[in-house]
């Protein structure tokens, strides 16, 4: 047993945790709360001017059993107000069996990686598996991680990104092509590239409907990922209604998602949800049935996917000698 709580920053945790790794991950530790092997995490938001904080926790038996509370901060003008990030936090990791405070790590990294597997681990169960094209709506840096880990599950040849600021679109563009070796177009109408499409991926703070249901074809897997707070909103209710709901959690959708949305429109009840992604990775509720289906995750963020993620960086940590060993007890 090692002595000390282990320091990992940002940097040092980009070096242990692949994506690949991060998505089998998370996928596991959606597949063990779908057959009831996890127990429920929590979430607790608190709004301030300009912003919020939330802090999400869960417990996961993996190669030991691990507890992970997180803390993030969002601020969507940090970067014109202040130059800061837009999010900002740190993770906890604890021994679930004697509470030892394993260690302190940088949320920054984990929330992007986990966030963007996430919807590859959906994109796996719930995209055609023919997906060529996507579209990602929103060129800040987790539209970034969002098609590096699509990549990793579908055949894509093909991005649009679409940002409301143009300029921005461009320089994401321009980098992530070479990057993955694939066709990267900036558009400035997110319609037309939706419509030829195999999966639309929004990450954005808008507060506001940006995909409605005639921008989307028949076929199309969506993974609605902005929305994590009750004002944030990306679908549009009838889009909603008129598709297959998966949820991360149904009943955290259902207070800070677009079903949120959904339901305050009248448009949906949380019955109307058709799975939370654990029920399908654990082979208890279908995914995808027909080619023709349009598939959207309500993707909230759920602590179990930090847990996941932060145990593997942690475990490779230890392994190969990264990080700072601190005795907060001295």
């Amino acid at each position: 047993m090692s002595a000390g709580t282990l320091l990992l920053r940002q940097g040092e945790i980009a070096s242990l945790l692949s994506m690949e790794d991060c998505i089998v991950a998370v996928e596991e530790a959606f597949r063990l709360y779908g057959e009831g092997k996890a127990t429920p995490p929590g979430v607790l938001g608190i709004h301030v001017e300009g912003g919020g904080f939330h802090i999400k926790a869960g417990v996961l038996t993996l190669q030991q059993n691990y507890f992970a509370a997180k803390v993030n901060a969002n601020f969507p003008e940090n970067r014109k107000r202040f130059g800061l990030p837009t999010i900002q936090g740190a993770i906890v990791l604890c021994d679930a069996v004697n509470g030892r405070l394993l260690a302190l790590m940088d949320s920054m990294e984990i929330t992007a990686r986990r966030t963007g597997a996430a919807t590859a681990v959906a994109a796996k169960y719930l995209a055609r598996g023919d997906s060529r094209a996507v579209t990602i709506c929103g060129c800040g840096n987790q539209g970034r991680y969002q098609l590096r880990a699509l990549a990793q599950v579908l055949p894509l040849k093909k991005a649009y990104v679409y940002d409301v600021r143009p300029e921005q679109a461009r320089q994401f563009a321009a980098e992530v092509s070479s990057e993955l070796g694939i066709e990267v177009a900036a558009v400035t109408g997110l319609g037309p590239a939706v419509r030829q499409s195999d999966v639309c991926v929004t990450c954005t703070t808008s507060c506001q409907p940006l995909l409605t249901a005639d921008y989307v074809s028949p076929g199309t897997f969506i993974a609605a990922v902005g929305a994590d707070n009750a004002e944030k909103q990306e679908l549009h209710p009838a889009l909603m209604a008129r598709s297959k709901v998966v949820a991360d959690l149904v009943e955290q959708c259902a207070t800070i998602g677009d079903l949120h949305h959904a339901i305050a429109a009248g448009a949906m009840t949380k019955a109307d949800v058709h799975a939370e992604l654990g029920e399908v990775a654990a082979s208890r509720k279908a995914g995808r049935t027909s080619d023709q289906e349009i598939v959207i995750f309500d993707s909230t963020g759920m602590a179990l996917q930090d847990v996941a993620a932060a145990a593997v960086a942690y475990e490779k940590a230890v392994a190969n000698g990264h990080g700072t060993r601190l005795d907060l007890a001295a």
